[in-house]
């Protein structure tokens, strides 16, 4: 697979824990303010995190022969091409979609203090990192 899109890499923060990650959204995000991060728990998946105060929301997001899906609330699975479609999906419009909470601010790792992030500074997507 290619590299994903300059968003998917801007908002990629890597392996932080769930705990980094709510605590980066609160204090530098807004409600609709969301990330992209390793999941801890399923090898070569990601967690779409989103905050809307006074939780944040975590959605996992996996690929298969099929292409890359997340678990919607009612049980539907809709598959994307790249991560960046299914994003964007997502952020098509400011209501929620089937449970989804609405993503409206990607929070971009440039506006964050180094020493907010750990992990690495970019995200190349290919086989042997998406579990393929």
């Amino acid at each position: 697979m290619d590299m994903e899109s300059g968003l998917v890499r801007s908002i990629y923060y890597g392996r932080i824990g769930s705990s980094a990650t709510e605590k980066l959204l609160e204090k530098f995000g807004q409600d609709g303010s969301f990330l992209l991060r390793d999941s801890e728990t399923v090898q070569g998946a990601y967690c779409l995190c989103v905050r809307k105060a006074p939780y944040v929301h975590t959605y996992r997001v996996e690929r298969d022969k099929d292409g890359w899906y997340l678990q919607d609330l009612k049980g539907r699975l809709l598959r994307f091409e790249t991560l960046e479609s299914l994003i964007q999906n997502y952020r098509r419009d400011r209501v929620s979609h089937f449970g989804i909470v609405p993503l409206t601010y990607p929070l971009d790792k440039t506006t964050v203090p180094s020493g907010w992030v750990q992990g690495p500074a970019y995200m190349e997507l290919n086989g042997s990192e998406s579990g393929q």
